[in-house]
């Protein structure tokens, strides 16, 4: 494709996008829970903190039908006062005040003139446009309440009652339990005011597992390379499949389900698309026992995008959604409106993430956990064409962008990669060697600027448009010590980024990985802080009954020490890592070799758990399946 060509594509897709973007109009539905309760100009005191407190769970199928804003006052009043309530009121006031500071510099830029960064905006776009990959059928699937489906199979009594799977904190319910609002990530005292005749039974995670074994067996028939986003989620990459046997996508799916349900009694729902971040969404669409199939072309995508809420997306918790509802943007075709505003406002890779949302343009690349492992970490931005001393500056600028990262994921890097674009749209990249591992902004700008000044020799008159930094062949920065609980090939579950030790191929960059990452890290934390407001609320409880000195009906022997402890998930695994010390780590490294690997087995590649159980609960009595707690909270 010669110069002229690529611009004109590139001038078609602009014009393209904009008509898309003019044809939205200025009506679109807008969620009822959003207007209700979330609102940040109502006078009603602690609005957004009722809203923040409906969970993270909040987009869970089950839940359409509620009435959220009854389901959040019960959870305001009932953990009023306590440290929970204290510190997510803290953090609703931290987050009002930036996003009162988001909407001044909103209002800022709106007397500025933005046209360098609409168009840098319109170039990204369409630079996404002339990359969209439609080949490929990616499949999510997602086993409907499979906690509490696995529960109803040995007792099928519990069919048609409400009841969830954990105590302090619901890990999943049954879609009767939804009806009342309980769902998972919910304190189990709060589901109790919702649902006062809610049954709560104790996880069984080797029973979880073992089922799981089953359907993941079923789902490699279809994919061998499936991968595993958790117990009870994958994705699949089917489009060999349906070749070989001449089938369509929903014929195909529609029969592994069937396969599934007939084998296991386990139902899954599934979505269909042309890459993972759509079929993830389509997945929720037709729970349980369904599938949404997304056709793959342009017209079906952005349709199916336009109106979608931004909650909807993977990647887009409480935090993000309120702070783009604050400048307009609940769906996402509202992002088109605002493009021009949002590197500014979130930055460059927030930035290249809601485009690629409005776009509904996602990864395709679908992989084992144990191949994915994090090899590189990188960054990149686009911008108009820039040359001379600016490319310095841009440069110095992506070195403190990669430095950001590689402090969050908490390695170094032996190589440097630099990658280039012309405005020609040729690209070329440069490594390095650098005397040590690197990680500052001052070591990568120090150890790349030489490959810059380079290429510029070699390229007369160059002129980019888009800039990246990598490090490859990683080292870690954690602190020193075993672990037992993390796979001897790196920390990252589901890292996907390229081994850019080929310099001569171009690195993907999909920023919706960092944002699913920082999506679970909330529910988490959340589901952690709820923990011990259950643990405290149970304390009062015993008190307030004058059984302070009452003995658990239900206890877990410590796989360290060996004592007795209150079979609850939290208070336990305080207790295991309060002795886990290093002493303590070498004399069961030495009596239990094989702990290692039975972790890595349950986490990738969900096989059985050989791990005892004790007779009476039949719950896991060493320290892997007690830390796999955590591995497998949902």
């Amino acid at each position: 494709m010669d110069e002229d060509t690529v611009f004109d594509s590139t001038d078609h897709l602009v014009q393209q996008i904009s008509n898309d973007g003019e044809k939205q109009g200025s009506s679109k539905p807008r969620t009822s829970i959003t207007a209700a309760i979330a609102s940040d100009s109502s006078t009603t005191e602690h609005n957004s903190l009722k809203y923040h407190l409906l969970g993270p769970s909040l987009t869970k199928a089950g839940q359409d039908s509620v009435d959220q804003q009854k389901v959040s006052e019960i959870i305001y009043n009932a953990s009023k006062g306590s440290k929970f309530f204290n510190n997510e009121e803290v953090k609703d006031q931290v987050l009002t005040q930036k996003i009162e500071r988001i909407l001044a510099k909103r209002a800022q830029l709106e007397k500025l003139d933005l046209a360098t960064e609409l168009r840098r905006a319109d170039d990204y776009l369409s630079e996404l446009e002339l990359a969209r990959d439609l080949s490929q059928t990616i499949v999510h699937i997602d086993c409907d309440a499979f906690y509490a489906a696995v529960e109803e199979l040995d007792r099928p009594e519990l069919k048609n009652v409400p009841f969830s799977v954990g105590k302090g904190v619901l890990t999943t319910c049954n879609y009767e339990a939804r009806k009342y609002g309980c769902r998972s990530a919910m304190a189990g005292f709060v589901a109790k005011k919702l649902c006062p005749q809610l049954i709560q039974l104790p996880l069984n995670f080797a029973k979880y597992t073992a089922k799981a074994t089953e359907v993941r067996a079923i789902l490699a028939i279809y994919d061998p390379n499936y991968e595993s986003a958790s117990i009870d989620e994958a994705y699949l990459n089917i489009t060999d499949y349906c070749r070989s046997h001449n089938l369509e996508p929903e014929e195909v799916v529609s029969q592994m389900r069937k396969e599934v349900e007939e084998q296991t009694r386990i139902t899954i729902s599934a979505g269909i698309a042309a890459n993972a971040k759509i079929a993830k969404i389509a997945s929720n669409k037709n729970k349980p026992n369904g599938q949404c199939f997304v056709p793959s072309d342009r017209t079906s995508i952005m349709a199916f995008m336009r109106n979608l809420p931004v909650r909807k997306v993977n990647g887009i918790g409480r935090v993000f959604e309120r702070e783009l509802r604050a400048i307009g943007v609940e769906t996402c075709g509202d992002i088109y409106e605002h493009r021009k505003y949002l590197a500014k406002l979130f930055g460059d890779k927030a930035n290249q993430f809601l485009l690629q949302c409005y776009l509904g343009i996602g990864r395709t690349e679908v992989a084992p956990p144990e191949e994915s492992h994090r090899k590189s970490v990188g960054t990149e931005s686009t911008f108009r064409d820039m040359s001379g001393a600016d490319l310095y500056d841009q440069l110095r600028h992506t070195a403190e962008e990669l430095e950001k990262d590689l402090a969050r994921t908490q390695y170094k890097g032996r190589t440097l990669v630099l990658k280039i674009k012309l405005h020609t749209y040729e690209v070329f990249t440069r490594q390095t060697g650098p005397p040590k591992a690197v990680n500052t902004a001052d070591d990568l700008y120090r150890y790349s600027l030489p490959m810059l000044k380079k290429l510029e020799k070699e390229i007369p008159g160059m002129k980019l448009r888009l800039m990246g930094l990598r490090c490859t062949h990683l080292t870690s920065t954690k602190k020193a010590g075993p672990d037992f609980f993390v796979s001897k090939n790196g920390p990252e579950k589901k890292s996907l980024s390229r081994d850019a030790s080929d310099v001569s191929a171009e690195w993907e960059v999909w920023p919706e990985m960092e944002f699913e990452e920082a999506a679970r890290q909330e529910r988490q934390d959340e589901m952690n802080e709820l923990e011990r407001l259950s643990q405290t609320i149970a304390q009062a409880e015993d008190n307030a009954n004058d059984k302070p000195d009452a003995v658990p009906s239900e206890m877990w022997d410590c796989p360290v020490c060996g004592m007795a402890q209150v079979a609850e998930d939290f208070s336990f695994n305080t207790h295991v890592d309060s002795c886990l010390s290093k002493q303590t780590i070498k004399e069961v490294i030495q009596e239990n070799s094989d702990v290692p690997s039975t972790r890595t087995k349950i986490q990738h590649q969900g096989q059985p758990s050989q791990v005892k159980k004790r007779k009476d609960t039949g719950l896991p009595a060493d320290l892997e399946q007690s830390k796999s707690k955590r591995i497998f909270f949902r």
